[in-house]
């Protein structure tokens, strides 16, 4: 189980702010590029959602609901949960970090790959990811005003706008100009992702610089990031349980419940640091550490779990059933692994499922 390479550069990022933190002018140009940045990668993220898809997706809206409770109900009710660990395992902070984490959207890459690995319904994941990542910015910041309060800078009429600006706005406008702009970012999808790779590094340097002159890693130690671990491990084996299980017990079949495992178990490194950036300002460093840990620990335990369902022995597909499995991956709602009617078919000859 290798670690994520860019795990490697964000955690490099972290010392380098720890040992050359922006002070003064320099903070305050890194703030200004951060901004520019967070807005940049909004921008990408409209650019890249087909609207056709996303539509189309929506008539699979039973494994979308699902994904969006996963995420947005369950996952942030466990991290209310733990606030019954503080002091003990947890410190204030950490916990408000640790409650962040649970309020942000699901990942879109991660999801998709391991769920094609383990041979899953992929275009379910992929419009899961996306789904949750286009409610995400909207739900997350008010979920975090709700249930971070004050320690999120509060919901106040300045944090409103900074949402709106600096992540709805880019968003609609890669949106608007999709049409134009559409071909060249998927020509370029490679190069762009090192943009966006850079950009999150950028933030992560800034929060940190931040953190780091204002002294709040004095707060942190090492017993304490350990505690964060096991519960952090805890919170990843109890949603990895439940949404396999829970997804078998609403009578999704195994394909379905491979791209919920996937969607609704995983948080989105690239949606949370920016969005910790724009709601916590230079409380960002310590919200977003249970963030970074959470999704490496995501990456390593989920990598297991794909090449272990990829050797899961797939049952003989009927006619019946290859007709059903069609209609769910173009999102149609019907549960895969239910059999269905096969296709009429015209006197001209038969059409494929």
């Amino acid at each position: 189980m290798p670690i994520d390479p860019y795990i490697t550069l964000l955690l490099g990022t972290v010392g380098l702010a720890a040992l050359l933190p922006a002070r003064a002018t320099g903070a305050d140009i890194a703030s200004g590029a951060s901004t520019a940045a967070i807005a940049f990668l909004f921008f990408l993220y409209g650019a890249r959602l087909s609207t056709r898809e996303a539509l189309d997706g929506l008539k699979h809206w039973r494994l979308h609901v699902t994904v969006l409770a996963c995420t947005f109900v369950v996952f942030p009710l466990l991290g209310l949960a733990s606030r019954g660990l503080v002091p003990v395992l947890l410190t204030d902070p950490l916990y408000q970090g640790l409650l962040f984490c649970t309020l942000v959207p699901s990942t879109i890459q991660s999801s998709i790959a391991f769920t094609s690995i383990a041979r899953g319904n992929v275009p379910a994941a992929i419009c899961a990811g996306s789904f949750s990542s286009l409610a995400g910015i909207v739900v997350t910041p008010l979920l975090a005003a709700a249930l971070l309060g004050g320690s999120a800078g509060g919901f106040s009429a300045d944090s409103v706008v900074k949402i709106v600006l600096q992540l709805l706005v880019p968003f609609l406008a890669g949106q608007f100009t999709r049409r134009w702009i559409g071909g060249f970012v998927a020509r370029h999808r490679k190069v762009l992702g090192l943009v966006d790779r850079g950009s999150i590094l950028l933030v992560v340097y800034t929060a940190f610089s931040q953190g780091m002159v204002q002294g709040v890693w004095s707060q942190v130690s090492p017993a304490r990031l350990g505690g964060l671990l096991v519960v952090e491990a805890v919170l990843l084996a109890v949603m990895l349980a439940l949404t396999w299980y829970g997804a078998k017990g609403l009578g999704f079949g195994r394909e379905d419940r491979i791209a919920i495992q996937f969607a609704g178990s995983k948080k989105s490194l690239a949606a949370g640091l920016p969005m910790a950036s724009v709601l916590f300002g230079a409380h960002a460093s310590l919200a977003v550490l249970p963030l970074m840990l959470f999704h490496q620990m995501q990456l390593m335990v989920c990598a297991v779990i794909a090449k272990r369902r990829s050797k899961d022995p797939v049952p003989e597909i009927t006619p019946e059933g290859r007709a059903a499995r069609s209609r769910t991956e173009v999102g149609t709602g019907t549960r895969s692994g239910r059999a269905s009617p096969p296709p009429r078919t015209s006197p001209a000859g038969s059409r494929r499922s």
